[in-house]
């Protein structure tokens, strides 16, 4: 359980910073720097505050085995791809199959990279805290 609370956390921290990032991307950035651009810059500060924040949640809850560290990242994942799939079809009005196929495609191939590496920080974080 512990696990779960810790992906909740985890998953709002890290979808708030998305949150206000797409949003200066959307309002600013894409415009001035185009979306690739733009996007380049935003996924590697995604996860830097990715690890930091994996980091400091796996030492509050104990997450240090890779069994909860698993837990952690697919749950957080899940709540990730859960809340973009929703703002995406309400937002733009996209249907979840256009969604889906977006995702493989540049610009949004880079986001699903950094979604990937996202949901994977928490074994990364639990495999070096085990050394």
């Amino acid at each position: 359980m512990k696990a779960v609370i810790a992906a909740i956390s985890y998953f709002a921290t890290i979808f708030a910073l998305g949150f206000l990032l797409g949003t200066v991307r959307t309002l600013w950035g894409a415009g001035a720097l185009g979306e690739t651009t733009f996007i380049l810059f935003e996924v590697p500060i995604l996860l830097i505050a990715s690890w930091w924040s994996a980091r400091s949640l796996c030492v509050r809850h104990s997450i240090n085995s890779f069994a909860s560290a698993a837990v952690m990242g697919v749950c957080a994942s899940t709540f990730l791809m859960l809340a973009e799939l929703v703002l995406a079809t309400s937002l733009s009005g996209q249907s979840v199959g256009e969604w889906f196929a977006s995702l493989w495609k540049l610009p949004q191939l880079l986001g699903t990279v950094g979604q990937i590496l996202f949901g994977a920080m928490p074994l990364l974080v639990a495999a070096k805290s085990g050394e």
